[in-house]
C-alpha cells in the first residue's frame, strides 16, 4: 500500500512537471524518497507471526509460535507450516474465513478438538477458531495441516 502511495506521488509530480514545461523535468529531476519506503518499511511489513492453542488433541495440546519470513518460533513444524500457508496465501483471499453459516455439512463428529490462531498473516490481523464438529469443519482444519496438527 505505502508503496502503491510513493509511486503515484512520484508520478503525478513527473506529469505535472513535464506539463508545466518539457525541460523542467530533464533540468531538475525529481528525488526519490528513502529507500525504506520503496521496499514496504522494513521487514516489520512482511513479518508474519501466529499464536496456535490446541486443545482435547491428545498430545499435541499447548500453546504455539509460529513465525514465517523470517522462519522461527516453537511450532513443531515451522517450515513446513509456514510453506503451507505461503501456497494457501496465493489460492486463497480471505484465507482464514470460517465455515459460512449456510454450508451444507455432513454431521461426521471428528473429535473434540478445537484451536485457536491468533496474529498476523500477510499483513493482516488473525483471530479464527477451528473445531472438529462435523465434515466442513474437519475438511477446514485438515485444510492447514501441519498449521495445525493432524487429528488424533
Amino acid at each position: 500500500m505505502l508503496r502503491r502511495l510513493v509511486v503515484t506521488a512520484l508520478a503525478t509530480t513527473a506529469t505535472a512537471a513535464l506539463a508545466a514545461s518539457p525541460t523542467a523535468l530533464a533540468a531538475s529531476p525529481l528525488p526519490l524518497p528513502p529507500l525504506p519506503l520503496l521496499d514496504g518499511g522494513g521487514t516489520s511489513s512482511s513479518h508474519d507471526h501466529l499464536t496456535v492453542t490446541v486443545t482435547h488433541n491428545a498430545e499435541t495440546d499447548g500453546t504455539y509460535e509460529l513465525e514465517c519470513h523470517p522462519a522461527g518460533g516453537n511450532h513443531p513444524q515451522i517450515l513446513q507450516a509456514c510453506d503451507r500457508l505461503d501456497r494457501l496465501t496465493t489460492k486463497r483471499a480471505d484465507l482464514f474465513a470460517p465455515v459460512p453459516p449456510d454450508a451444507r455439512c455432513t454431521m461426521i463428529y471428528g473429535g473434540g478438538a478445537t484451536a485457536r490462531v491468533t496474529g498476523t498473516w500477510a499483513g493482516h490481523p488473525v483471530d479464527t477458531t477451528f473445531s472438529r464438529r462435523n465434515g466442513c469443519e474437519m475438511a477446514r482444519w485438515d485444510t492447514f495441516v501441519p498449521l495445525l496438527p493432524g487429528a488424533r
